[in-house]
């Protein structure tokens, strides 16, 4: 497993709104940043490329086309590429990276998915994670994933697993990764979350709900977490804005997600990032070890007898086809002979 301690990285960082390719070029540039100050791995915010559609949130649906386009034509394929770019990056500079993209569907000019990668030190994709369900008003955006990317991998620097938003609302999800000896989890999110105009009170406090969220992770599965939210810049505003100034209103009003580190009991560890930067924490995988002595729910402080759990992580596709045989072909019409 190579030594128990290494340096995480929170890229709390704002891509360039609509824009992937330069959005890659932006990573590349932070994760040789974050490698010189000493990172083993790299984390990036939900939906980093291209930018994360807040505009489902703040249009009816049938004033949304036009932003649904642009965001698709920003949106890039898993063999795309941005993507590409940005796994050379990650082994130009022997590190591992977490990074969340709009993913384009091959299949339909019209489908999205909201997904995720874990890249290794060499490049590999060893997570390609696609999320289970789109949260409310991204519905509108992005299609519901599978179970193929509910993956933990074993790396030289410990067991990565990871969910996108609000997945890490959803137990069996989580559960589904604890059973796979996770120790580090990655939770990214996006720069805001409106619910509610300015005017109303009780809007979605995605900071708490964030922390909620990932500290019980950590509590129940004594594992390390790390927590990226993207950072919403002022060309990300204008675009979405369009200079509506109640559209405005309502960006400007919504809580700032922030970026950080938990460790395995729940506390926090490390840097805490509000403005764009990159925030650092030191995670020693041992500290996982003496709270699986109070409850491990994955071994000794569960009842296997009495709960069943199954999950199935076959890629979903929407077509099966079944080739022919090679001697139908000789039947084929283009391999009769013409009478002469």
């Amino acid at each position: 497993m190579g030594n128990m301690k290494f340096w995480a990285a929170a890229a709390h960082i704002a891509p360039v709104y609509l824009d992937p390719g330069a959005s890659a070029e932006k990573a590349c540039s932070v994760i040789a940043e974050a490698v010189r100050n000493g990172a083993s791995l790299v984390v990036f915010s939900e939906s980093f490329l291209p930018g994360f559609p807040v505009w489902a949130a703040l249009y009816p649906p049938i004033q949304s086309h036009q932003h649904f386009k642009r965001f698709l034509r920003a949106s890039v394929y898993i063999d795309g590429p941005e993507i590409e770019r940005v796994r050379k990056a990650a082994s130009d500079n022997g590190v591992f990276v977490s990074i969340g993209f709009s993913e384009r569907n091959p299949a339909s000019v019209g489908g999205l998915w909201n997904s995720n990668i874990l890249i290794s030190d060499t490049g590999q994709i060893l997570i390609h994670h696609r999320k289970l369900v789109a949260t409310f008003f991204e519905k509108l955006v992005w299609d519901p994933g599978d179970g193929a990317g509910l993956v933990v991998a074993s790396t030289r620097i410990g067991r990565i697993g990871g969910l996108i938003c609000g997945e890490n609302t959803n137990p069996l999800a989580r559960y589904s990764l604890m059973t796979q000896g996770e120790q580090v989890h990655i939770s990214s999110y996006p720069p805001i979350w409106p619910t509610r105009v300015p005017t109303e009170s009780d809007n979605y406090d995605n900071r708490a709900a964030n922390r909620i969220r990932a500290s019980a992770h950590c509590f129940e599965a004594k594992c390390f977490g790390i927590i990226v939210a993207g950072h919403l810049d002022e060309v990300a505003r204008k675009s979405i804005a369009l200079d509506d100034p109640a559209i405005e209103a309502i960006i400007d009003a919504s809580p700032r997600a922030t970026s950080f580190f938990l460790g395995p009991t729940g506390a926090a560890t490390g840097d805490e990032m509000t403005d764009e930067g990159i925030g650092y924490a030191q995670i020693d995988l041992d500290d996982c070890v003496e709270p699986k002595r109070f409850h491990d729910v994955v071994a000794g402080y569960n009842r296997f007898d009495i709960f069943d759990v199954t999950v199935n992580r076959m890629r979903r596709n929407p077509i099966r086809f079944l080739e022919g045989r090679a001697e139908d072909a000789l039947t084929s019409p283009e391999a009769v002979a013409m009478p002469e």
